[in-house]
């Protein structure tokens, strides 16, 4: 696999628009349950795909930013975690910008 420079860039982008894709899915889900709402489900159905996608893309760009750049792991089980957390991503995002 080759890793550009662009691989914590990536990362950087890809935490922000998961992070986002998890509020957006948590709206939906409230929404769904709360509500009669036909485009709720909807949202839940295709808000879950591409979170379900963009989850992947960032677990792939965490294992590469730490093949690269020799992180340790107690910083990928952070970040990883981080993933499972809605906002959590939006820290490791602002932190790793401010670092690079």
């Amino acid at each position: 696999m080759r890793i550009t420079k662009q691989t914590l860039k990536w990362f950087c982008n890809i935490a922000l628009i998961e992070g986002i894709s998890m509020v957006v899915l948590v709206m939906f889900s409230v929404l769904k349950r709360t509500t009669d709402y036909d485009w709720a489900v909807l949202g839940v159905k295709y808000v879950g795909w591409a979170h379900g996608a963009l989850f992947i893309a960032y677990v792939y760009l965490l294992w590469a930013c730490m093949d690269r750049y020799k992180w340790k792991i107690g910083r990928v089980i952070t970040f990883f975690l981080a993933s499972l957390i809605p906002f959590a991503p939006f820290f490791v995002e602002r932190k790793l910008r401010h670092e690079g």
